[in-house]
């Protein structure tokens, strides 16, 4: 009976964390070799069983060689010839770097033993009825036993042991001339590989990808066996690169919603526990498989683990919705913005929360509030002014004009640069003109709005003549600031979204022949804030 040590089980652990490591495997193996009593029945089981779990695990790599060589060996000092050669009839079907080595080890292992020896009993009877069915076919009519017994005849014995020697190389060189055409296939692939193990240095552009156009090469053309054991190969060279994880995610998902998982669980546990992009995907497969506690807690670890991430809030804000939780959706948001460090980022939220009460809780004036709230911390934040306008729009214009107008007013009267109020002033007159009820304000609007393109025009010869810089520039500039700064991940995730309302058309001004302003891009209102 066998006792695991410590040191057994530090083996064990190890295996069990790096499955694929042939090295790791053949330490394992030769430590047992060396502490197992080999006067114990049980210690051949246990080895046997070891190496058929060792090949089962790390047999179909292509550098899986010294593995399949130490099962042989081992086979072989037991006096095993019979093993010997099922494990040599596994092996030879297998691309592998050494294949040609193995072909003609398997020959000579043939031709140096006889068939009684080398095949199983049931392997032998099946022969000798192989062969007289063979010989009966070429009219050349040989007499074989049906059983185990032995042919008395010399000539007839040898006959029968090189026609059973002739006959496995034979049906063995067909399963090798398939398998080197394999191994050529992969052959170029293999070369690529420079570091087949881990390590922190990142690897170079040409090596990964070599691993990306193997991985599609197997995947077209494999075995769902091999494409797994270059998957597992691939993500211990890879380990930190999240791009072949999530790869490796989406192709188990195909096959096995438990195997997706593991992989999942490995790449955001253990390699990529500050890689947003494999945590969201891991969250969103088990929302799809109906895990929704799951999900959530992926999320909310990765929130701790990685602070400040709006699309993270958001995903957790949107799972919420999703399953009918509105209030802890509204929570989170509100949580968000309590805690926010700027007064962008606590804009950003309100935005959201905003849109929250007025689009899912169909309460405007919850939504009107947050807003008005943000835009005494963020008084020139002309997103906040441009949401606080669209909701007063989506309800009745009439009945909303006053309001309406007294928004547009606060940014054209406000301290904000003179192509934000020019804007602002345009879209004013274009509102009036299309939905006003007093012709007089139209008129006053109309030349107020002329005022201050007279002043921008002025502020902009003063620029030209080097006497201030030009508030259009100064303007252009912040915004890409704002840009730039929103973090990349936001990308990744499809919850920062804006909508116009068709009927508002903002970007074409042409009935008064007025500046054209710039676009209104309702699309840059929705990146997360900077962090």
């Amino acid at each position: 009976m066998f006792y695991p040590t410590s040191t057994s089980m530090v083996y064990r652990r190890g295996i069990q964390a790096i499955t694929l490591s042939v090295d790791l495997w053949i330490h394992y193996l030769q430590f047992l070799k060396e502490t197992l009593d080999p006067a114990d029945p049980e210690t051949c089981n246990t080895l046997r069983g070891t190496f058929e779990h060792a090949i089962m695990s790390a047999g179909l790599d292509f550098r899986s060689d010294k593995l399949w060589e130490m099962y042989i060996a081992y086979e072989t000092e037991q006096g095993n010839l019979s093993g010997v050669t099922s494990i040599y009839s596994r092996l030879l079907s297998i691309p592998t770097q050494l294949y040609a080595h193995h072909s003609q080890r398997f020959k000579e292992h043939i031709q140096g033993s006889l068939p009684r020896d080398f095949l199983t009993s049931e392997k032998f009877i099946e022969m000798r009825k192989e062969l007289a069915d063979m010989s009966q076919q070429c009219g050349v009519k040989i007499e074989y036993p049906t059983g185990l017994e032995e042919i008395t005849d010399p000539a007839k014995r040898t006959t029968e042991v090189e026609n059973m020697r002739h006959r496995i190389i034979e049906v063995h060189q067909e399963i090798f001339n398939l398998n080197e055409n394999e191994v050529h296939k992969r052959w170029t692939f293999e070369e690529g590989i420079k570091r087949p193990y881990f390590h922190v240095k990142a690897l170079e552009k040409i090596q990964l990808n070599n691993w990306k156009e193997y991985l599609e090469f197997e995947m077209e053309n494999g075995s769902h066996e091999r494409v797994v054991i270059l998957f597992e190969r691939c993500v211990i060279a890879c380990a930190l690169y999240e791009e072949f994880w999530i790869k490796y995610a989406k192709y188990m998902e195909r096959h096995s919603a438990e195997g997706a998982r593991h992989v999942y669980t490995r790449a955001c546990t253990i390699h990529l526990r500050k890689k947003p992009l494999a945590h969201l995907l891991w969250a969103a497969f088990e929302e799809q498989q109906g895990n929704i506690d799951e999900a959530k807690a992926i999320l909310k670890t990765l929130e701790e683990c990685v602070e400040g991430l709006a699309m993270v809030r958001l995903r957790r804000v949107n799972l919420e919705r999703r399953h009918g939780n509105l209030m802890e959706a509204e929570n989170l948001l509100t949580d968000a913005m309590n805690n926010a460090k700027s007064n962008s980022e606590l804009s950003f939220y309100a935005i959201k929360l905003s849109r929250h009460y007025s689009k899912i809780q169909k309460n405007i004036g919850k939504a009107k509030k947050v807003l008005c709230d943000a835009i005494q911390r963020d008084k020139e934040n002309t997103k906040l002014h441009l949401n606080l306008i669209d909701l007063e729009f989506s309800g009745d214009v009439k009945q909303n004009e006053a309001n309406i107008l007294s928004h547009f007013d606060k940014v054209i009267k406000s301290s904000m640069p003179i192509a934000t109020r020019v804007v602002f002033s345009q879209r004013k007159v274009e509102f009036l003109e299309d939905f006003g009820s007093d012709i007089s304000k139209l008129l006053t609007t109309y030349d107020e709005h002329q005022k201050l393109l007279r002043e921008q025009e002025n502020l902009k010869r003063k620029s030209e003549n080097g006497l201030e810089q030009p508030d259009a520039k100064r303007l252009q500039t912040e915004d890409n600031a704002v840009v730039s700064a929103a973090p990349v991940a936001a990308a990744a995730t499809a919850t920062a979204t804006g909508t116009v309302p068709s009927a508002y058309n903002y970007n074409n001004w042409y009935q008064y022949n007025y500046q054209n302003a710039g676009a209104w891009n309702y699309g840059q209102y929705y990146h997360p804030p900077s962090t």
